[in-house]
């Protein structure tokens, strides 16, 4: 479980400290402001008279107010700058340093050395009150000035070739200064006639038969500069990889003709010659193509051995591989990363991708391409360096734990990677865990004190390419990066829940169609599950013990100062009901009752066999790690148990008392399950942004079936979804459930969450989370718990709340409370606000933002 502990608690007391004395006290803002200053409190832009307020807009002005708190209102920055002393050094010297006397008195309780520490503390948390707060922001009319020229000029490079702008300020009594933007646009040029004037022929050509008709400036647009500039990278970018070697962006310009054309633009794309340098002049001669004339792999290279004669090589299917040792790559595997192609055209995107394919193989370190040009024939010589990775890798961790099940628990994990095994670029991981804890119950017993314990094991194969017995690469060429991974993996526990074992073995490929795209497709993936303990299972889910007895005692079964005897008494209780051979009718809720306990203590404690496949899409718009304007959708549909339910009649598989088909006595599971995700970020500045997230899952179990195993189903609540319930503790729909862990095979969730800075590194965020889980399409009746119609989209529990993380800039920690806003396990009529109070919030302590 994550704490605080972790966290710097001398920046957290000053953030605590520092918000409380500047929301609480009485502190002047203008404490910082000089007599003949005007503090900035607001900037207002008015486009054609209207109120423009929009991220484009704002980026443009020189000078903002200082930051204020969301809802607040309180510029919390600026108080903490506030209470800095701006001569801190004078007023140490004449505080402290001009009286001997005080001097003296504190030299006597601490050494020179302290007293020295002491002072300098003081500095350094006068200096950290300046860094973390925000300086006033002081009215300058030369900002305001070029402020007022950035907007003309934003509306100039939008096809506004007239707008004019101009300011005005409003400086009050108080020193407080406002400043109004106003901006007419005029009337807007449109793209009228578009001519060209290319002097390389060969690039003529090619510009009118295939490069022209994709043009981003057609006629009849509004003139953007954004456009021109996006044309200009797109024909440098195929000149680049139609063989133009030398070719460059500045090579291209556009000639703009406004005069007398009623606004209308008529525009000319110049591309020039290309422009060689001589001692004393320049030459200008057309551009020509360049194709690859040899291509050289260097598998071994490094700073150390460059000067070193070559000591092995290899000519394969065109690419000539050296090695300053022995080989120890297969030169299919090298060269199936290289897309640099002897006899073709030099092109840009070969060399990207040819670097992409090599960091993905994980075995070399920094790949170096080099091109070296053939003056004589205009050809190029493509030169490939890599520096290979060490053959064996070690890790290991250590963790020390303690959680609700055990007092404290130890945990070791070790692996081993073995690159190149196979010799062609594979990557084998090795990994083992080993734990060992001791129970909350160990001291009660003659039980040795560590009683609880873990063992695993896992071995993984990565391959850089489909591993398939045909070609792929007319379906999936290799510039999508295939790759294959094998997988085994297996645990078993002790004195943790029901004692599992588990084996886990899965293949899987994946590849990425563009930069966006990611494709997982997991061919085979096998899990099997085995309870060694099914009688710990009422000591785990301890709710339903309770309940059972409750219902024994209301039936006259027990008597009112006794327990169910454990397990069996409990288990014995339930059979004797569900055969009539107590006072509880079938059409009795407590009959009801037990019967649900007995249904999920069956689905809970049976041993699981899945085989499935699945099929996985990420589409990510995320341009890099600060884009805050992206969208992210998730895709995964898995089919399990189809293969062995058309093998069971083949092969006369056994059946259990239920009629489902087994594997070694285990009834496989046989479902159909679809998940959609979809979020979407909002840049609004300010370091600010707005998120949402929908999610909807669905589990539908036919053939060997009636329900969804434990490991698929769906669960709500915790710090990644309804984070006014914590996991598990959401749903079924509107059922008053008090089980441990509430799951069921249909989800929707929605959230929404505003996230903004409050101090340096610390932010906060203001959030709706909406959704539940419901069963559908399995053998629960439960009207409560079930989905029949759109009329149960009622039970949609709604949280709200609010939370502080701290950016680490590798990671971020967060802290969110989480309100019951609108619960559905209530009666209708009273479920809004019912529990809106601290007492009864959840506290959800993440890592990272949850959507």
């Amino acid at each position: 479980m994550l704490t605080f502990s972790g966290l710097k608690s001398h920046i957290l007391n000053k953030f605590l400290i520092i918000a409380l004395v500047a929301l609480l006290s009485s502190c002047d803002v203008m404490k910082r402001v000089g007599k003949e200053q005007h503090l900035l409190v607001d900037n207002t832009i008015l486009v054609d008279g209207k109120k423009t307020s929009n991220e484009t807009t704002n980026s443009l002005l020189y000078q903002k107010p200082n930051g204020r708190l969301p809802l607040l209102g309180a510029p919390l920055r600026l108080h903490i700058y506030n209470l800095a002393r701006p001569n801190i050094d004078s007023i140490i010297q004449a505080k402290v340093l001009d009286h001997p006397k005080k001097v003296a008195w504190k030299t006597k309780v601490l050494s020179e050395k302290q007293f020295l520490k002491e002072l300098q503390s003081r500095k350094n948390f006068n200096n950290w009150l300046k860094k973390t707060g925000e300086a006033p922001v002081i009215y300058d009319e030369k900002r305001a000035e070029k402020t007022s020229t950035q907007l003309r000029k934003y509306y100039f490079s939008k096809g506004w070739f007239n707008a004019s702008s101009a300011f005005e300020v409003d400086k009050d009594s108080s020193q407080k200064a406002r400043v109004t933007y106003k901006v007419t646009k005029g009337v807007p040029y449109v793209l009228d006639s578009i001519s060209s004037y290319i002097a390389t022929p060969s690039i003529d050509s090619l510009y009118n038969a295939s490069l022209s008709g994709n043009s981003l400036i057609k006629k009849g647009q509004q003139y953007d500069a954004v456009n021109y500039s996006k044309e200009r990278d797109r024909l440098t970018e195929r000149l680049r990889n139609s063989g133009y070697y030398h070719f460059a962006q500045d090579y291209i310009s556009f000639d703009l003709d406004t005069i007398n054309t009623n606004n209308k633009v008529h525009t000319e794309l110049i591309i020039a010659n290309r422009a060689i340098r001589t001692v004393d002049s320049i030459i200008r001669r057309p551009f020509k193509t360049y194709k690859v004339k040899e291509v050289n792999i260097f598998t071994d290279y490094s700073y150390e051995n460059r000067a070193l004669p070559i000591s092995d090589s290899v000519q394969f299917k065109n690419y000539n591989l050296y090695s300053y040792d022995k080989l120890k790559f297969r030169p299919k595997a090298i060269t199936d990363a290289i897309f640099i192609t002897k006899d073709a055209l030099f092109r840009d995107l070969d060399r990207s991708r040819t670097y992409r394919y090599l960091s993905e193989l994980r075995a070399f370190r920094y790949p170096n391409i080099e091109y070296i040009e053939n003056e004589q024939d205009s050809s190029l010589t493509a030169n490939v360096y890599l520096i290979p990775r060490k053959k064996f890798e070690l890790n290991s961790s250590f963790e020390v734990s303690q959680s609700n099940i055990q007092t404290v628990g130890f945990a070791f994990s070790g692996g081993l990677s073995i690159r190149n095994i196979f010799r062609g670029a594979e990557t084998l991981e090795i990994s083992a865990l080993g734990a060992i804890g001791s129970s909350v119950d160990a001291n009660n017993n003659s039980n040795q004190f560590f009683d609880i314990n873990e063992l695993g094991a896992n071995i993984r194969l990565i391959i850089p390419r489909f591993f398939l017995p045909f070609n792929t690469e007319e379906i999936i060429p290799k510039f999508m990066s295939p790759g294959t991974r094998v997988n085994l993996s297996a645990t078993s526990q002790t004195n943790i829940g029901l004692d599992k074992q588990s084996f886990t073995g899965t293949l899987n490929y994946n590849w990425y169609p563009s930069n966006e795209v990611t494709n997982n497709l997991d061919l085979f993936n096998i899990q099997f599950v085995k309870n060694l303990n099914v009688g710990n299972y009422f000591r785990v889910y301890n709710n339903s013990y309770e309940s059972l007895n409750t219902i024994a005692r209301r039936a006259n079964y027990i008597p009112d100062d006794l327990e169910l005897g454990y397990p069996e008494g409990a288990d014995i209780f339930i059979s004797e009901v569900i055969n009539n051979n107590t006072s509880l009718q079938p059409t009795n809720p407590d009959f009801i009752n037990v019967n649900n306990i007995k249904q999920r203590k069956d689905r809970l404690t049976e041993d699981n066999l899945i085989i499935s496949s699945s099929f996985n899409y990420i589409k990510d718009r995320r341009e890099n790690l600060y884009d805050r304007n992206f969208s992210i959708l998730r895709g995964r549909v898995e089919l399990a148990g189809n293969l062995l339910a058309s093998l069971s009649g083949v092969f006369d598989l056994s059946a259990n008392n239920n009629g489902q088909s087994t594997v070694f006595g285990v009834p496989f599971s046989q479902f159909t399950k679809l998940e959609l995700d979809y979020v979407k970020h909002w840049d609004l500045g300010n370091k600010s942004e707005f998120a949402i997230r929908s999610f909807f899952g669905i589990a539908i179990p036919y053939g060997n079936s009636t329900n969804i195993p434990f490991p698929r189903s769906f669960f709500g609540g915790g710090p990644n979804d309804i984070r006014a319930w914590s996991a598990y503790n959401l749903g079924p729909g509107s059922s008053q459930s008090t089980d441990e862990f509430n799951e069921a095979n249909m989800k929707i969730t929605l959230s929404a969450e505003q996230r903004f800075n409050i101090l340096g590194r610390f932010y906060g965020a203001a959030f709706v989370d909406a959704g539940n889980i419901w069963n559908v399409f399995d053998d629960v009746n439960e009207d409560a718990r079930t989905f029949d119609s759109f009329g149960s989209l009622k039970d949609m529990a709604i949280g709200s709340g609010f939370g502080v993380r701290y950016d680490f800039s590798f990671f971020v920690l967060r802290f969110d409370v989480g309100f019951k806003t609108y619960d559905p396990s209530r009666a209708l009529g009273s479920r809004w606000f019912k529990d809106y109070n601290f007492k009864n919030a959840v506290y959800n302590i993440g890592i990272n933002y949850p959507f």
